[in-house]
């Protein structure tokens, strides 16, 4: 019988419940109001010069698991100036930035300066940051990204109990939640023309490589087999009149099949029954509960994920 192997190369960027969110769930919030809001000065309050469009950039914040509020502080106009504030937002230090859909603030003018203008952050990209355009003449501003965390004495233990109950629900669902990548290895190739890939559902397959019995690595011909991310579980089958290679293999581990796997990068991507079940997971492994209440939840958290349950043939 095959054996598979899996190796994770890179994990989940982030976890499909956010620390602030089961905090909540759980009612385990605890502090002061000043511990549970954290300001950023993006644009430093104060005159700020004429400046082309956008082309004032303030400090980015990351806001990924917050609450966060954007507060544009105006204070007075220079005569005929006038202020434009929009908010962008970008996942990695190296992707572009982009708008936020209904991310700009209402145009300050002489009319409607010395006054406080907000806007909650809606998003799921991890930085935000906002740009302003100054036109007529010096005009006196600032932006500041308030995030909500609310603080707990538990926060490590939340934060480990998340990943505990996100990887326990991975488990049984036999599934990958967030985007990650792996590494799957088998002994042989197999005697039909396609290989199931594990923890679906897959996204892409990075590479087909195998070692023959001198550990001499070979890398399969990408247009020797089709990608298919359409089952579930995802395969690779091969291509019309294509087989697999003939080399022979070592004795154990002869193939790595390294893919990409989840729903895709960020917690609203996780279909419900698995967030929910997340939650539930914790709960149980979080509060003291007694032995019926323990089995309860654990039957409730398996009664979310036998619905989403993958079976291998």
């Amino acid at each position: 019988m095959q054996k598979y192997a899996l190796t994770l190369v890179t994990g989940p960027a982030v976890e499909p419940v956010s620390l602030l969110s089961i905090k909540e769930y759980l009612h385990a919030n605890s502090g002061s109001l000043a511990d549970n809001l954290t300001p950023t000065q993006s644009i430093p309050p104060g005159s700020h010069s004429i400046a082309a469009a956008y082309s004032l950039e303030g400090a980015a914040a990351e806001v990924l698991g917050y609450n966060s509020l954007v507060v544009l502080d105006a204070g007075t106009n220079g005569t005929g100036g006038t202020v434009d504030v929009k908010l962008q937002h970008r996942d990695d230090a190296a992707d572009a930035w982009e708008d936020v859909t209904s991310g700009a603030f209402a145009q300050v003018t002489t009319a409607n300066d010395n006054a406080a203008y907000e806007k909650q952050y809606t998003g799921d990209k991890r930085w935000l940051r906002p740009v302003a355009t100054v036109v007529g003449a010096a005009c006196s501003f600032g932006v500041s990204i308030i995030l909500e965390a609310p603080t707990s004495s538990e926060d490590d233990l939340l934060t480990a109990l998340i990943t505990m109950a996100r990887e326990y629900c991975e488990g049984f669902l036999g599934r990958q939640l967030i985007t990650a990548t792996w590494q799957m290895w088998l002994d042989y190739w197999p005697d039909k023309d396609y290989i199931q890939i594990l923890l679906p559902p897959l996204q892409s397959v990075t590479s087909i490589k195998y070692y023959d019995t001198a550990d001499t690595e070979a890398t399969m011909t990408a247009s020797d087999y089709f990608v298919d991310t359409k089952s579930q579980p995802g395969r690779v089958s091969l291509a019309y009149g294509c087989s697999w290679p003939s080399t022979t293999l070592r004795p154990a581990n002869g193939i790595c099949i390294e893919f990409v796997a989840g729903y895709g990068d960020t917690a609203a991507d996780v279909p419900a029954m698995a967030v929910n079940a997340i939650k539930l997971k914790v709960k149980l492994e979080h509060e003291y509960l007694t032995p019926a209440e323990a089995e309860q939840y654990q039957k409730a958290v398996e009664r979310l994920l036998w619905m989403d349950r993958i079976v291998f043939l």
